[in-house]
């Protein structure tokens, strides 16, 4: 998705991690393979990006794509910065951790955008207001199938919670 123009009648969702080639973009990919599972893909607008620059133009991480591909989810993604102006041009944006929290509340242009900030545990049965998906990088495929589990999850409890209406993003 472009950020530059948003459309007007989807609900545009934007999942932020450290460097945007681990958790956000399996979100993203998650989100859009579980969106398409149940047939409401063309109500979402969905990307993903990192608060930092150093992966910026790489593709996702080979161990998480290998591990959504065991679980039959692949995507594709090349990583970005978040810019300010996503703040105007998302209706809910999705952070793993405290780190990507506070890193937002830093760049927030107006108050009133906090609203669109969560976590994106807060929808994982399992987790909970400020819970956190852990970041994998440093360590072994283990910490990629947990990973991959939590957001799975989280991302259903997302989607679950937009198509009830117990979560209604606000979309221009």
């Amino acid at each position: 998705m472009s950020s530059q123009q948003p459309s007007s009648n989807k609900t545009r969702i934007l999942f932020v991690c450290l460097g945007n080639i681990i958790r956000s973009p399996l979100a993203e990919g998650l989100f859009r393979h579980l969106a398409a599972e149940r047939g409401v893909a063309d109500k979402y607008e969905v990307d993903s990006a990192g608060l930092g620059a150093w992966h910026v133009g790489e593709p996702p991480d080979p161990r998480m794509r290998k591990t959504a591909a065991k679980h039959g989810v692949h995507y594709t993604h090349t990583a970005r910065q978040f810019r300010r102006d996503d703040f105007r041009n998302f209706d809910l944006i999705l952070v793993m951790d405290y780190d990507n929290y506070a890193g937002l509340l830093a760049m927030m242009p107006e108050p009133e955008e906090k609203a669109k900030i969560h976590y994106l545990r807060e929808f994982d049965p399992q987790g909970g207001p400020e819970a956190e998906v852990p970041d994998p990088y440093y360590g072994g495929m283990d910490g990629f199938e947990q990973v991959y589990q939590i957001v799975e999850r989280s991302v259903r409890g997302l989607l679950d919670a937009l198509e009830s209406g117990k979560l209604a993003a606000k979309t221009e």
